[in-house]
């Protein structure tokens, strides 16, 4: 399989507002892209990636249009965009930059914040699922593995996670501008988001005094309030809490808007307008964009956020300068595992029948020869060696650099040479003629001497 198999479909919080984003949300039904995805003819191998801030399909095909398009298709099937619209807010890559898309993910290179650490979980936890669906196969393994260790790598040699900031980071930045001193105020966290937690976590370094859990399922609620030595609410004692919290910070898998501006309104009159600051975290979203609309009540969701973090801008910038090197290097490293991938069956085969042809031609010759055992040794490395030295030629010439439709002419003229696919000693399949004999050239087969 070359290169050019490989593509990226996807919107991310470049090409899409968080409007269009929340649309491609599956949470009503989880398991529908893996059916999807799987029932496409064409779409070989997929892995469905989706966070707050992407949704991705990392797939190989040889159907490049009609995949695209029904994938496309299925994404958007939920949103009321026309086709040409779904098309604005897609980004895709193929081959070469696809590959290099996927180690820019996983590095953390194209998040909303350079440097946090939360997309490369989130990139493992997406493959494990889609593996387990039997959505991936050799290429997207080891794609996907090969995207891991360029991540560690970089976060190895690099300082990027050093110096970055989380989305969950900028809630707390924005938080200190809001109210000045944030020590002493109280945080209410509604459902149980990654992000939400971190959140929470950066809060109470800077002196929170107590946090609140909200959840739907009090159980959840109590043991994430533990870490935080906080108390836990049903998610129905919602609006009672609002009264006497500082900060709201909701990440939820609700569906839909979980508090509306109605509700809120009458909060304010009671807590005699004390300055709410909510952040929404989820994707969809959890709160009331007309929230906003009210007088001392601070809203903001995810969007919002990536536009506040500009701590240690000039040396991440630079950081991410090292690591777009190092994702270079990798790209090119993975484009010519590719290239020996599609030349290692070839070269087997050309090696497998000389070596094939060499041992009936043995047999035949030494059957009636009385030859000691060091004789018949030494005209089996003789033969070895003939084939090894005819064939070190053509293998040079198909490993040689060349674009990608000139290798594979080189291919396709290397088979028909040596009539590979129409030859039963050196099939795909394996199944090649057997020779009877005991001929073993020297105790090893002849395309094991030489590379």
């Amino acid at each position: 399989m070359s290169a050019e198999s490989i593509f990226v479909l996807g919107v991310n919080h470049k090409t899409a507002p968080v409007a269009v984003r929340e649309q491609l949300a599956f949470t009503d039904d989880p398991e529908a892209p893996f059916r999807h995805f799987k029932s496409i003819k064409g779409c070989e191998e997929f892995c469905f990636l989706s966070t707050c801030n992407r949704v991705e399909v990392i797939f190989t095909t040889p159907r490049k249009e009609e995949t695209i398009r029904k994938i496309r298709r299925f994404l958007f099937q939920a949103s009321t965009l026309s086709d040409e619209e779904s098309e604005e807010y897609t980004y895709l890559h193929q081959g070469s930059d696809a590959i290099t898309h996927i180690f820019r993910v996983s590095s953390s290179l194209d998040s909303m914040i350079v440097g946090e650490p939360q997309i490369l979980g989130q990139l493992k936890d997406a493959y494990r699922q889609s593996s387990d669906r039997d959505g991936t196969a050799v290429i997207l393994n080891r794609l996907l593995h090969k995207a891991f260790s360029v991540a560690k790598r970089i976060r190895t040699e690099t300082n990027i996670g050093g110096s970055a900031v989380s989305i969950s980071y900028a809630a707390v930045e924005l938080a200190k501008k809001i109210f000045g001193d944030i020590s002493g105020k109280k945080v209410m966290l509604v459902g149980a988001g990654e992000m939400a937690e971190l959140a929470a976590e950066h809060l109470v370094t800077q002196g929170i005094s107590e946090v609140i859990v909200a959840n739907r399922t009090l159980e959840n609620a109590v043991l994430l309030a533990q870490r935080f030595k906080g108390t836990p609410v049903g998610l129905n004692e919602l609006l009672e809490q609002l009264e006497i919290v500082d900060i709201m910070i909701s990440s939820t898998g609700a569906s839909g808007l979980i508090l509306h501006q109605k509700e809120v309104k009458p909060i304010m009159r009671k807590r005699r307008n004390r300055p709410l600051f909510m952040i929404d975290i989820a994707v969809p979203r959890d709160l009331d964009p007309e929230l906003n609309n009210l007088d001392n009540v601070y809203l903001y969701d995810v969007d919002d956020l990536g536009h506040v973090v500009e701590i240690n801008k000039s040396e991440r910038v630079q950081e991410a300068g090292k690591a777009e090197r190092i994702v270079v290097e990798e790209t090119l490293k993975f484009l010519q595992w590719l290239e020996n991938m599609a030349l290692t069956p070839t070269i087997t085969a050309m090696r497998r029948k000389a070596d094939t042809i060499a041992q009936a031609e043995l047999a035949k010759t030494l059957y009636n020869i009385d030859l000691t055992k060091k004789e018949k040794k030494s005209i089996e490395k003789m033969a070895c060696a003939i084939v090894n030295k005819l064939l070190h030629d053509p293998i040079l010439h198909l490993k040689e650099d060349c674009p990608p439709e000139q290798k594979q002419q080189k291919l396709d003229h290397a088979r028909n040479l040596f009539a590979l696919d129409n030859d039963k000693l050196a099939n795909k399949n394996g199944n090649e003629k057997k020779i009877k004999g005991d001929i073993t050239l020297a105790g090893r087969k002849c395309y094991e001497a030489d590379d």
